[in-house]
């Protein structure tokens, strides 16, 4: 990246590759090259990647008017070749602006530029016929505006492709999506709070049991209101960069805002819901409101990313992902909680876990408990007599008293 580094000026510009939540087709993963000058956006570069990394497809690369003119898009682009050392790069289809960045920029590897190389060497990942379309557009621009598009690396450019394209149309393999699965993974899902202050206070002072604090922000969101709109993912580190994305495009401050990522698993004995599946993480389509084992929570302040603060639950409390839309609400769901996600009068959180040991024997347990209480009842309305105290001539009654024989040793005493 030295070339494009070379030319920033000092403006305490930071970059971020990171995941990007989007319903993208396919099982590529979408991410983005996001720049930072001074804490704010100032550009982003948004791509896929192929689920073997061998294949980039870039979507969009934009810099904000304010922070143009310093560079950035061409540190981004950097960055992506950089983060993919071995990746084929498809360039895409450019607007106007597109070309004439690109007629400017020094491509790093321009062997691994699909559009400077035959398609027998990534048809399997690339639409030959897409490719040929957005070749013929780029070479369109740059013939209107004059420009030379680095005509000299580009393979064949600006020659007629479509019979090229149609003979290895056939190479393409679509992927497959591979993703978590819910029945077998426990996974990761945020939520962005904004909590009165002195719960705010509360939830973050680290004095205190991370159980108790826990409970206490769930009993404020409510016990049926983990987020339908969530990413679920496989790891707690990607629920947190969700938040922090939602956090750095959000105009609101972050001051009192708190991070919060539950850690669930599905509950037992209910189908599979519906959902989406993505390489590391999937949505609930359309949520119900699914039953849910709650196992954990963690979560921090914005400002303060690197302090987390951390619960598990042993057994996990019982709760639910709340419907994506109300009136399609479950019954289950319904039965338990109220609209906006509290137990309704009556209910209360359960513990659930398959292996506590006094799972599935709830019935004989309570049938004990109310023989104990009649039990209990029938002694406070006909109380003993009571025992007069004995006497100490039946205490020592028929007790060997042994007596020191004075003709053996004593033994020493202790002082």
């Amino acid at each position: 990246m030295a070339g494009a580094e070379a030319q920033l000026d000092e403006s305490g510009l930071s970059l971020w590759l990171t995941d990007w939540k989007v319903q993208s087709p396919g099982a590529w993963t979408p991410r983005r090259v996001l720049a930072l000058v001074g804490g704010e956006q100032a550009g982003r570069l948004e791509f896929l990647v192929h689920p073997d990394r061998q294949a980039v497809s870039v979507w969009g690369l934009e810099v904000e008017p304010e922070f143009q003119g310093r560079n950035l898009a061409s540190v981004m682009m950097d960055a992506l070749y950089a983060a993919y050392p071995a990746a084929w790069i498809d360039h895409g289809r450019r607007t106007p602006e597109g070309v004439r960045w690109w007629d400017r920029y020094a491509d790093p590897a321009p062997e691994r530029n699909i559009h400077n190389q035959s398609p027998d060497q990534w048809a399997q990942y690339f639409d030959t016929l897409q490719v040929a379309a957005q070749r013929v557009q780029n070479a369109y621009q740059n013939g209107l505006y004059g420009l030379d598009g680095h005509g000299a690396a580009e393979y064949r450019y600006g020659e007629r492709m479509e019979a090229e394209a149609l003979e290895w149309s056939s190479a393409f393999r679509e992927a497959g999506a591979r993703g978590p699965d819910p029945v077998a993974q426990e996974l990761h899902g945020g939520l962005r709070l904004v909590l009165p202050p002195r719960l705010h206070r509360l939830v973050h002072d680290g004095r205190r049991d991370g159980g108790e604090r826990a409970e206490m922000v769930l009993d404020h969101i409510g016990h049926g209101s983990l987020p339908s709109a969530a990413g679920w993912n496989t790891t707690q580190r990607a629920a947190f960069e969700d938040m922090a994305h939602e956090q750095l495009f959000d105009p609101a401050p972050a001051e009192g805002v708190t991070h919060l990522v539950f850690r669930v698993r599905l509950a037992a004995g209910q189908d599979v819901p519906r959902h989406d599946l993505r390489a590391t993480w999937l949505t609930y389509t359309d949520s119900p409101g699914i039953e849910v084992d709650l196992v954990g929570m963690s979560w921090r302040d914005p400002r303060t990313p690197w302090v987390t603060n951390e619960a598990g639950f042993t057994p996990a409390i019982d709760a639910a992902i709340e419907p994506e839309h109300s009136r399609n609400a479950s019954a289950q769901y319904t039965a338990r909680y109220s609209e906006i996600g509290e137990l309704l009068p009556g209910q209360s959180q359960r513990r659930t876990s398959a292996g506590h040991p006094f799972a599935g024997h709830e019935a004989e347990i309570a049938a004990l408990a109310a023989w104990l209480k009649e039990a209990s009842n029938l002694r406070a309305a006909d109380p003993l007599p009571p025992l007069a105290p004995p006497t100490m001539r039946k205490v020592f009654k028929g007790l060997q008293i042994h007596q020191q024989d004075p003709s053996q040793p004593q033994s020493p005493r202790l002082r």
